[in-house]
C-alpha cells in the first residue's frame, strides 16, 4: 500500500516538472511573429514603349520630336473625264470623254505632315475638236494617207499616257476618323498610244500617233482625306485636277496654227499600303 502511494507521487512530480518546462519554453519564444495570410496573386500587365523606328497611324498623342522618315506607298484608280481647250477660233472644244488614271504612288516623309510625293501613272484620257474649216488628218493605220475631214465635223481623241508625277504631299493632324491632304506639284508625260474616232468616215480606233506631240508636261492639284484601317493600311479619297501645259496636237502640211491643251478631272479611289 506504501508502494502504491509512494509511485503515484513520484508520477505527479515527474508530470510537474513537464508542465513547468513547457511553460519556460513558451515565455522564451513571445518575440515570435504570428503566420499572416497573403493576399491572392494578380497579375500586372507593363506598358512596353514601341521602337524609335515604328509608325502608328493617326495617334494624335505621338511625339514629334526625334521623328524618323518613312517611306508610303499606295495604289490608286482614278475615274476621270477631260477636254480640250484651244486658242483659236476656227477650232474649238465639242465635249468630255471618260477615261481612268491607274497607277502607284510613293510618299518619302521628311515630317509627320509633310512629303515628297511621286510613282507612276497610265492615264487614258481624251477629248472631241471640230474645225471650221476642213481638215487635213493623217492615221497611221491608213498607209500614211491624208484623210480629208469637213467643216463641222467631230474628231475624238483617246490618248494613252506614261506619267510620272513629282511633287510635294501636306496632310493635316487626325480630324475624326481621318485627316485630309492635299498634293501639289508637275507630272512629265509620254504618249505611248493614241486613237482617233471620225464617224462620218467610218473610222474608229483609228491610229492616231502622228496627230500627236510625243511630250507633254502638265501641273496637277489633288485635295482629299485618308481614312485608316488595319494597321498602317488607308482608304484614300479625293478630286483632283490636272492641266497639260504643252501642245497635244501636232500642226502637220497645211493645218491651221493653234496650241490645244487638255485639262482632266479625276477621282480619286486608293488604299496605301
Amino acid at each position: 500500500m506504501k508502494c502504491n502511494i509512494h509511485a503515484t507521487r513520484t508520477i505527479k512530480a515527474i508530470i510537474a516538472v513537464f508542465l513547468i518546462l513547457m511553460c519556460r519554453n513558451i515565455n522564451a519564444q513571445q518575440g515570435y511573429t504570428p503566420w499572416l495570410r497573403m493576399p491572392p496573386y494578380r497579375s500586372v500587365i507593363v506598358p512596353v514603349p514601341p521602337s524609335p523606328g515604328y509608325r502608328q497611324g493617326y495617334n494624335p498623342n505621338i511625339p514629334t520630336d526625334g521623328f524618323h522618315p518613312f517611306i508610303s506607298f499606295s495604289l490608286h484608280f482614278d475615274p476621270l473625264i477631260s477636254w480640250f481647250s484651244t486658242d483659236s477660233y476656227d477650232t474649238r472644244n465639242d465635249g468630255v470623254v471618260p477615261g481612268f488614271n491607274f497607277g502607284i504612288s510613293y510618299n518619302r516623309y521628311f515630317s509627320p505632315n509633310y512629303s515628297f510625293s511621286s510613282g507612276i501613272d497610265i492615264i487614258k484620257a481624251g477629248g472631241r475638236l471640230i474645225n471650221r474649216e476642213t481638215t487635213h488628218f493623217e492615221l497611221k493605220d491608213y498607209s500614211g494617207s491624208i484623210l480629208t475631214v469637213p467643216p463641222g465635223e467631230a474628231i475624238t481623241y483617246r490618248i494613252t499616257y506614261l506619267s510620272i508625277p513629282l511633287g510635294i504631299k501636306l496632310q493635316t493632324n487626325q480630324i475624326g476618323y481621318g485627316r485630309f491632304f492635299t498634293d501639289v506639284g508637275f507630272a512629265p508625260k509620254i504618249v505611248v498610244g493614241g486613237r482617233a474616232d471620225i464617224p462620218l468616215l467610218n473610222i474608229k480606233g483609228g491610229n492616231a500617233l502622228p496627230e500627236l506631240n510625243t511630250f507633254n508636261l502638265s501641273f496637277h492639284l489633288m485635295a482629299g482625306m485618308e481614312y485608316p484601317l488595319a494597321g498602317n493600311n488607308n482608304f484614300i479619297v479625293g478630286i483632283g485636277f490636272e492641266n497639260n501645259l504643252f501642245d497635244v496636237t501636232t500642226d502637220n502640211g497645211n493645218q491651221p496654227s493653234n496650241v490645244i491643251t487638255q485639262k482632266l478631272l479625276s477621282f480619286r479611289i486608293g488604299m496605301t499600303f
